[in-house]
């Protein structure tokens, strides 16, 4: 067996882990895994949440990813993980349509996209789950966009 390290970016830094946590669609849910992550000192930085008929999504980008995966293990939290790609923006007016021009032009699709609920650095931020991230990483850093990682998210 491999001996792999943990996941990072080539572009310095660990990659941004979002949580896409299942949760049935009933009032009081998001409040439960709020509440759990709150609990154990760990805070939720991003959140979208999209709805069906019978269940939710709540994608999910936490403070401490690692501390996440284990309470969401030992309480019986359904979840999968991906990585996403976060973008801080100086001046979002002009620089939203900069960004999504920069990934037509490498051909990278857009699967979503949400705004953080805090301001890394005081400026607004945008997360990407994107087809490609080292590739959409990359292009973005050579249109003059400043990727953040993990380390810049968590408080």
């Amino acid at each position: 067996m491999l001996d792999l390290p943990e996941s990072t970016s080539k572009l310095g830094g660990p990659l941004v882990r979002q949580f896409s946590v299942f949760l049935p669609n009933k009032v009081g849910a998001l409040l439960e895994i709020v509440k759990l992550l709150n609990t154990h000192n760990t805070h939720v930085v991003a959140l979208s949440v999209s709805e069906s008929t019978d269940s939710a999504i709540a994608r999910l980008m936490v403070s401490d990813p690692q501390r996440v995966e284990e309470l969401f293990r030992e309480y019986d939290v359904p979840f999968g993980v991906c990585e996403v790609v976060v973008v801080e923006m100086r001046e979002v007016a002009t620089q939203l349509p900069e960004l999504f021009a920069a990934l037509l032009m490498a051909e990278v699709n857009v699967h979503f996209t949400y705004p953080l609920l805090t301001r890394p650095h005081g400026l607004a931020a945008l997360a990407l789950h994107v087809d490609d991230s080292e590739c959409a990483s990359s292009v973005l850093i050579g249109q003059g966009f400043k990727i953040l990682s993990q380390a810049d998210i968590s408080r």
